[in-house]
């Protein structure tokens, strides 16, 4: 059932072009409904020529009380922020805004954060490991800047290297030069898909969304101890994870990606105690997201561990 909507209600806006695959609505709907909230998050589709004016213009309304970017709104955005995380900085992008206390937009970038949090909730090792990330835009960036970064609060320790494939000419190596000159990590830009001798391959690229995309890239070439996580909340598991798991790989769609940095959204957009429910318990958020093929999955949930008492994956 949909949340109860009503002049009092606080909305939240999840911006992007596309928004077809976006998964926010229904996790903080569902957040919001489980805790009795007066709240509702609303995709809007704004094309990337406009998302900027959109911006400026938002936040005067008064029951707007934050907003999310996906694709390709990033990293658009920047120059419009008063505020920005050291993540966000260090990324050049953000993927979630809302209006402080001055009257400023102020950002902060939590995808790397969920995705780490999702590899130590997976038992994945990135530290000190080699990592392939394919993809080069906002998503990508986010998840380089938390494995490389001392300013990433969810990282166990940096990864040894970070290599970026992206076929648009220069894009990866921007985003490499930009975060290797911030990091004593070795981050650069590869010329092929080619994951022959990496430890972990995060699929950060659209490539899954649509049925006839290609493979991001040839698992058969995967190391027999390689993880691979594709970030994709639309199409799961696509198939390179399906391939993956094929070949007896560990291999996980990214849906705990987004479930991870759940608490960090509700407390950047000052709800709290909405954060800590769902840090203490956030299975509810799972069985809701995760597709029939893959309640497995959740039922792998064995161990309790952490402060926050988050129940983990073991592949």
């Amino acid at each position: 059932m949909f949340p109860s909507i009503n002049g009092a209600t606080d909305v939240y806006l999840i911006l992007g072009d596309p928004v077809e695959q976006v998964r926010a609505p229904e996790v903080f709907n569902l957040v919001f409904r489980a805790l009795g909230m007066d709240a509702v998050m609303v995709p809007v589709q704004v094309p990337a020529a406009s998302v900027r004016d959109f911006m400026r213009a938002i936040f005067s309304a008064r029951n707007i009380k934050g907003l999310l970017l996906t694709i390709p709104h990033k990293s658009l955005v920047m120059d419009l922020l008063g505020d920005c995380s050291a993540l966000g900085r260090l990324a050049g992008a953000v993927n979630a805004v809302r209006c402080d206390a001055q009257g400023r937009l102020a950002g902060a970038l939590f995808d790397g954060e969920g995705l780490v949090s999702s590899l130590n909730a997976f038992n994945i090792s990135y530290t000190g490991k080699r990592v392939l990330i394919l993809g080069a835009g906002g998503g990508a960036a986010a998840i380089a800047a938390s494995l490389v970064s001392p300013a990433s609060t969810a990282s166990k320790g940096a990864a040894a290297q970070v290599a970026l494939f992206d076929p648009t000419p220069g894009k990866a190596r921007a985003l490499a030069q930009r975060l290797g000159a911030s990091s004593a990590a070795r981050v650069v830009a590869v010329a092929s898909a080619d994951p022959t001798g990496f430890d972990l391959v995060l699929n950060a690229s659209p490539l899954g969304l649509q049925a006839a995309d290609p493979m991001p890239c040839d698992v058969s070439r995967m190391a027999p101890h390689a993880a691979l996580v594709d970030i994709l909340m639309k199409n799961q598991p696509t198939p390179v994870v399906r391939a993956a798991r094929a070949r007896g790989l560990v291999a996980h769609p990214g849906f705990e990606m987004l479930i991870q940095q759940m608490h960090l959204y509700l407390d950047f957009f000052g709800l709290p105690d909405a954060a800590l429910a769902v840090r203490r318990d956030a299975d509810f958020v799972r069985r809701a997201i995760y597709p029939a093929e893959l309640q497995r999955d959740i039922d792998l949930f064995l161990t309790t561990r952490g402060d926050n008492n988050e129940k983990t994956i073991r592949s």
